[in-house]
């Protein structure tokens, strides 16, 4: 019966926006590790983004409690858009302290885990629009998995950037510098990996 129930498009539109904004996030975040210089303006201008998915979301929410008939489960709505907006949050997390902790210049790992996100968040930003039909469930499924590949890439280059500073016996303040930053750069494509599971999960449910 809810197979012949209209979808609301409105929805669709939201998480497109979404996942576009996700992407602008990463883009700009790993410019901003690229090209070291005006770093104050280049974390305001990651703020902004993050502030524009907040704005999304809650308009997502918003219209989750408003409205009866849903393309998927609420659950799942919820749990896509607000995933989402938590990449956006670390990634404004970092932005902030990279600004904040007056950091010399991005080290490699930062460098690299930066084109993680853009990698994670592009792939996100092919599959979201594809929620409005699945018509093409395994490629949605291989875009996942490609995302949970490019997630465990970042786990590795935190690993590594935290090893390498140990051994280079840095100033103290230094390592929690960086520790701080690491983590919130990994746990951006955590919640990367968190958004294609929700995708996994609605696309074995509903395709």
């Amino acid at each position: 019966m809810f197979g012949l129930l209209p979808k609301d498009e409105a929805f669709f539109d939201l998480f497109d926006r979404m996942a576009g904004t996700v992407h602008e996030g990463a883009l700009l975040l790993s410019a901003m590790l690229g090209d070291f210089t005006e770093v104050e303006e280049k974390a305001k201008q990651i703020r902004n983004v993050e502030h524009s998915g907040d704005h999304l979301t809650r308009e997502a929410i918003e219209k989750l409690n408003r409205t009866f008939i849903t393309p998927f489960e609420r659950e799942e709505i919820h749990e896509l858009v607000c995933r989402m907006d938590d990449i956006l949050d670390s990634m404004e997390n970092a932005a902030n302290r990279l600004s904040l902790y007056r950091i010399d210049k991005p080290t490699p790992d930062a460098i690299a885990l930066g084109k993680v996100l853009v990698n994670c968040t592009e792939l996100l930003r092919q599959a979201v629009p594809m929620l409005r039909q699945i018509k093409k469930p395994q490629e949605m499924l291989n875009l996942c998995l490609a995302v949970h590949k490019e997630e465990s890439e970042g786990d590795r280059i935190e690993q590594h950037g935290l090893a390498g500073l140990f051994e280079r016996r840095q100033d103290p303040i230094e390592i929690i510098k960086w520790k701080d930053i690491y983590s919130d750069l990994e746990q951006a494509t955590d919640r990367c990996a968190d958004v294609a599971n929700v995708i996994e999960s609605i696309v074995l449910r509903h395709a």
